[in-house]
């Protein structure tokens, strides 16, 4: 049976408590549960008098909950000893006095936002210098690739994903050609989904979709294995054994994503066009047939070709984010949520922005 520490007896002016036993680390959380069912709504006489041992973590205990106590109603103590008074009065003086956290400006906080993403920038570039150093020393010494280790990543980053990125490009090719298709019977030009939906899909939406699919979900994977990794020390016993990290974790996911990511596109691209044709058979009644001849005669190679450029480009910026923010994680598993989720946020974002720098400099090139 449990020990009680506490009694109390309720008199028509004031509550007479009465602390008992041993107020000592092993019991504190006890006599807690018993303190929070007091009521304070009279005057209270504390008798400390039958505590038979107490120690530092028993008298905090009775700080608190005396100062508390005090706030609501007129606390009385009696019974006490010299003892308890000296430890008392020790510990009160030196009970440090926590100020309430000052509200931050606006201009602090832009400030302090701005000195994060400058330091992240920072850390960015450190770990694209030592990247490409990397690189270097790896095109120099080709025997120190990991054929097998890259070969393995082609597998689980391109072969696996196959599924979804049919499924999203399919989806992709129908959506437009639907939407389109709506818009070009107003003016009885059916036949010019075909242009729209081969162009669109081939130059920017087949690498940009396949990009971001592939930055959610292999991207992520990165940052969650490295970040592993470094949160069970591996990586730190590897630099002790004399093994670089950025040849033997970054290059072969960096080398895997640049070869799989443009033949994704490729794949991506065949399955939008198949999705559109489907579309436009339902919606326009225009035959496959029909379709794939028009597709003859306005989808140049140079529109795939461009496409495709953009993969190795895409695949850097994931794989190169995804393993960056890896290596940012600390020593806690909440760290790898949060960085798998700033990784495929970054991801996304460059891919967008480089898929309009791209855009940009084809038109400019009159591509």
């Amino acid at each position: 049976m449990m020990k009680q520490f506490l009694t109390y007896e309720e008199d028509q002016d004031h509550l007479r408590l009465i602390s008992t036993g041993e107020w000592m680390l092993g019991t504190v959380l006890h006599i807690e549960k018993e303190l929070l069912q007091i009521p304070y709504d009279k005057r209270i006489v504390w008798d400390v008098s039958g505590i038979s041992d107490f120690d530092s973590a028993g008298v905090l205990l009775f700080i608190d909950y005396y100062e508390r106590f005090q706030k609501e109603t007129e606390v009385e103590i009696v019974g006490y000893t010299e003892n308890q008074k000296d430890m008392y009065t020790l510990l009160h003086k030196h009970i440090p006095q926590i100020e309430p956290p000052r509200k931050k400006g606006m201009l602090e906080n832009l400030g302090r936002r701005t000195y994060e993403i400058l330091d992240e920038i920072k850390s960015f570039i450190t770990f694209l210098g030592h990247l490409f150093y990397a690189m270097f020393h790896t095109f120099v010494k080709p025997k120190d690739i990991r054929f097998k280790e890259t070969i393995y990543h082609i597998h689980q980053s391109g072969f696996n994903a196959l599924i979804i990125i049919a499924l999203t490009s399919f989806l992709v090719g129908m959506v437009i050609s639907y939407q389109g298709s709506v818009q070009l019977a107003k003016f009885g030009a059916d036949i010019f989904i075909v242009d729209t939906v081969a162009i669109s899909i081939t130059r920017e939406l087949g690498p940009m979709i396949t990009a971001i699919v592939i930055a959610g979900r292999s991207g992520s994977a990165y940052t969650a294995e490295i970040g592993a990794m470094k949160i069970t020390e591996e990586i730190a016993a590897m630099r002790t054994m004399g093994f670089d990290p950025y040849t033997f974790l970054v290059l072969p996911r960096i080398f895997a994503l640049m070869v799989a990511l443009p033949l994704l596109i490729f794949f991506a691209d065949l399955i939008g066009i198949l999705g559109g044709m489907v579309a436009a058979s339902m919606q326009l009644d225009i035959s496959m047939g029909l379709f794939t001849q028009r597709l003859y005669e306005v989808l140049e190679v140079k529109h795939y070709l461009l496409g495709m450029m953009k993969g190795p480009v895409f695949a850097f910026l994931i794989a190169a984010v995804g393993c960056f923010r890896g290596f940012q994680v600390s020593y806690n598993t909440e760290s790898v949520g949060l960085h798998t989720t700033a990784s495929v946020v970054n991801s996304i974002f460059l891919v967008i922005a480089f898929d309009a720098l791209f855009s940009v400099i084809f038109t400019e090139l009159g591509l």
